[in-house]
């Protein structure tokens, strides 16, 4: 934040005053919820807005906030129900059902080098995607590569090529999450495990993935929390862009 030049700005009355105090406060009040207008400053991203347990009034009015700083917007964890009222309110925005995101303003730019987006099964797939549309809104370019579990692992060396040519690879899995493991062993870029909650009884709803890849004897693996699709991206995003020289 350059606060010479937004005091220059009032004194040129190119800036309104309220606009100018609330790029120096740092956060827009209301009411609700404080949005934070310096994330991206500090960050590199915008702050995010967390669909689930908000209302949809709510997602509007942080929404239509953010909108006048001109950053790309994404609501993670949006239903298909909210989904139509910010459809309405936003026709350019789009939503992307498997991911549950709705987005706005997504990056024009995409990155050479690419976030490898592998999971297990077909079942992982709306973890992954809420990864992929993450990665894509801050401008990554994305290659999906979807059930190659370890039950059938000759579909994994099929596509090993894509996967050891990634700058970073998110691998997504439930069940026992070994598959993190694997990629692992594999590639020399780093890596970041998401387990699922997809699974049978002792899958625990992804506390025996999060346990067994929390354990990984693979060198270069980091962990995320369960179904955390939005942190893995958030993170790959950062070192994808770290690569590029950003």
């Amino acid at each position: 934040m350059n606060v010479t030049k937004i005091l220059q700005s009032v004194k040129n009355e190119e800036l309104p005053i309220s606009e100018a105090a609330k790029q120096l406060s740092g956060f827009s009040e209301l009411g609700f919820a404080k949005v934070d207008t310096q994330r991206k400053a500090r960050n590199g991203y915008p702050e995010v807005i967390y669909g689930e347990g908000k209302t949809v009034e709510q997602i509007v009015a942080i929404t239509e906030d953010l909108l006048t700083e001109g950053k790309a917007i994404l609501s993670t964890r949006v239903s298909a129900e909210k989904a139509v009222v910010l459809e309405q309110k936003f026709p350019d925005g789009i939503y992307h059902k498997d991911a549950r995101c709705f987005v706005l303003n997504p990056s024009s730019k995409l990155t050479d080098g690419y976030i490898a987006i592998v999971t297990a099964g077909t079942s992982d797939i709306g973890v992954a995607e809420e990864a992929a549309i993450t990665a894509e809104t801050f401008g990554n370019s994305v290659k999906r590569i979807y059930d190659v579990g370890v039950a059938g692992i000759h579909r994994l060396f099929a596509n090993l090529d894509d996967i050891k040519n990634a700058s970073v690879v998110i691998v997504i899995a439930g069940m026992e999450g070994a598959l993190v493991s694997v990629v692992g062993g594999l590639v020399d870029k780093p890596v970041i495990a998401v387990p699922t909650s997809v699974g049978y009884g002792t899958n625990l709803d992804g506390i025996t993935a999060l346990f067994s890849m929390l354990n990984s004897c693979s060198s270069g693996v980091s962990v995320v929390n369960i179904d955390n699709g939005f942190g893995a991206a958030y993170n790959a995003s950062i070192i994808n862009k770290i690569r590029e020289g950003e």
